[in-house]
């Protein structure tokens, strides 16, 4: 089935507007989604909404609510908050373009696919797609979709553009509190010359499908199993090789950062840790739910104990 828009309306660059249609570069589908269902019966879990001293209510009696003081609640139908005047509503007014790794990744939310709606509105389209390009500038504006107004940056990606949304500044959370306790001294010398040849080591060129999501695939193995005999199975996910344990030392620090640059710890890239980790074999012992075994964290650098 054809993907739907999530959005249409239209890209305005000073008096140029280009009607554009916008699609999520992103799916839930690859992922697992369990159902509460009652062990008993087998049947799923159904929820109600429920008012205190009343009882059950049906859809059509619920509003929106927003609490300006303890039970005191300002409400609003749909209609009153879809009629909210936005212009950002069916327009992306591109006001103001940065490098475009002048944003921090912090700030990237979710992506979407940008594309032009008809035949007309391809040259424009083309013609700020590569404007961006060769610039190597990202396009920032706000947009309105599904009841918030976003802060968004757009950008080239391949013959189309990719709108990303962003956190705005008071949505993200200060880093000051949670680094306080780490010392501002910097790495020893030796230590830091042999992270860097190892980080130089393991340097490829990044290509997503290396990676696989092994708790998902072992989920599916499970679940597979599970309906093939009747309902009894396990299933873990173990590690080929563990790392090293040390005592935490740094004579341990430099042993390890030494041993795994003369090898034996994957191939550059992370293309052995997209390979290393399987689903073990299959055991019709137990219904348990099963347990994704963690391996021992590589080594590291002592943890400094707080006050």
């Amino acid at each position: 089935m054809a993907p739907r828009p999530v959005w249409k309306g239209q890209i305005r660059l000073s008096l140029v507007s280009i009607p554009v249609e916008m699609y999520s570069a992103t799916t839930s589908g690859a992922s697992i989604a369990f159902r509460q269902i009652h062990e008993k019966s087998g049947k799923r879990i159904q929820y109600e909404k429920v008012v205190e001293g009343i009882g059950p209510v049906d859809k059509d009696e619920i509003v929106k609510g927003y609490e300006v003081s303890k039970d005191e609640y300002v409400l609003l139908t749909d209609e009153e908050i879809e009629n909210v005047k936005l212009e950002t509503k069916k327009t992306l007014e591109l006001v103001q373009f940065v490098d475009s790794n002048a944003i921090p990744p912090l700030y990237f939310d979710k992506p979407y696919y940008v594309v032009p709606q008809d035949d007309l509105a391809e040259d424009a389209f083309r013609v700020i797609r590569d404007a961006l390009r060769q610039s190597h500038k990202t396009g920032l504006g706000q947009l309105a979709l599904r009841g918030k107004e976003y802060l968004v940056a757009l950008r080239p990606c391949g013959s189309g553009l990719l709108l990303s949304t962003l956190h705005y500044e008071d949505e993200i959370r200060k880093s000051a509190p949670l680094f306080a306790e780490i010392s501002d001294d910097g790495a020893e010398e030796d230590l830091l010359a042999v992270a860097t040849q190892l980080i130089e080591k393991k340097t490829a060129k990044f290509e997503a499908k290396t990676y696989k999501n092994h708790y998902t695939e072992a989920l599916k193995a499970l679940i597979a199993e599970k309906r093939k005999k009747g309902g009894k199975a396990t299933l873990s996910i173990e590690d080929d090789e563990p790392a090293p344990r040390t005592k935490g030392n740094v004579v341990d620090l430099m042993a390890a950062l030494k041993q795994s640059l003369e090898g034996g710890s994957g191939d550059a890239g992370g293309k052995a840790a997209g390979a290393r980790r399987k689903p073990a074999a299959s055991k019709a012992k137990s219904a348990e739910p099963a347990k994704a075994k963690k391996a021992p964290s590589g080594s590291a650098a002592p943890r400094r104990k707080s006050a």
